[in-house]
């Protein structure tokens, strides 16, 4: 529960506030930008909320916080967002909200299927969007990018009976997973759903293309509102910057119009677009060395 007592100096004075055990994870200003800025390391209230719809998505940052860091100064009503998780994104995918501390704040995200609902990477494990998840029919599969991001993944598969997929190279962070990919081939691991591992990252990160349009990415690709544009990082690669550059630009051989990240801004492009942003991403990759 955030601090009142600790209230960063940014803020701006009102209802809500960001306090100092804030992690910068940036989830707050995916869901609420024209509320929430970014100083140094943290996030600090730029504006108050002026409307009924801007209240709403402060309130859902506030229950999305991995760490509890944002509140309010009167009246807590964040009960009334928790049923709005999954946050519907588009078609069958949604944002699963609830981003979990154990991945430093990352997103998870929920495709919901006739056939098996999907969850890629791991939110926190909480009552209410286990209830939901439960209403829309359980999980068949959760999908892992890389060990960063597993978070709570063992405990959804046990509640659900969940198969999870995981690259052999991560099955350090769940070495029970059911499904192993192996080598650095392409997988169709089933209908609409094809596992490309892109290790650099990590030595076994992968990405999940799902309909040929959906391309979940975790910590190897994201939008950078910065800059405009395709983002990598060379300071957060744990593992190899060369093997990150060859595995971003096999990703040119794909089509795809939406990059759904662990960290970072998500974004809807055409297929021309992403592939032209994709191209200039590596190149400026590249030229980093």
């Amino acid at each position: 529960m955030a601090d009142p007592r600790k209230i960063v100096r940014e803020n701006v004075p009102g209802e809500f506030f960001v306090d100092s055990t804030c992690i910068d994870c940036d989830t707050c200003r995916q869901i609420a930008p024209e509320v929430f800025g970014e100083a140094d390391s943290y996030s600090f209230v730029q504006f108050q909320p002026t409307d009924s719809e801007q209240t709403h998505r402060s309130l859902q940052a506030l229950v999305c916080c991995p760490t509890g860091s944002i509140g309010t100064h009167g009246r807590n009503a964040a009960g009334a967002v928790l049923d709005d998780f999954p946050l519907p994104i588009e078609d069958d995918v949604y944002y699963s909200g609830m981003n979990s501390p154990k991945s430093f704040g990352g997103n998870s995200y929920f495709i919901r299927r006739p056939d098996g609902n999907w969850l890629v990477d791991s939110p926190k494990f909480l009552p209410r969007l286990v209830r939901r998840i439960e209403q829309w029919g359980g999980l068949s599969r959760i999908f892992l990018t890389h060990s960063d991001d597993v978070a709570d993944a063992e405990r959804f598969a046990l509640h659900f009976g969940a198969k999870r997929v995981i690259h052999r190279n991560e099955l350090h962070s769940q070495p029970t997973a059911e499904i192993v990919v192996d080598g650095f081939e392409p997988v169709q691991v089933a209908n609409d759903f094809l596992v490309i591992p892109t290790p650099g990252h990590t030595e076994g990160h992968c990405c999940l293309l799902y309909r040929d349009r959906y391309l979940f990415t975790g910590d190897h690709l994201w939008w950078n509102r910065d800059s405009e544009g395709l983002g990598a990082s060379r300071p957060y690669c744990w593992y190899s910057w060369p093997d990150q550059c060859r595995s971003m630009e096999r990703l040119l051989n794909y089509r795809f119009e939406w990059v759904f990240p662990g960290h970072g801004q998500r974004v809807h492009l055409s297929a021309d677009d992403m592939n032209r942003q994709l191209g200039e991403l590596v190149a400026n990759m590249r030229r980093i060395g």
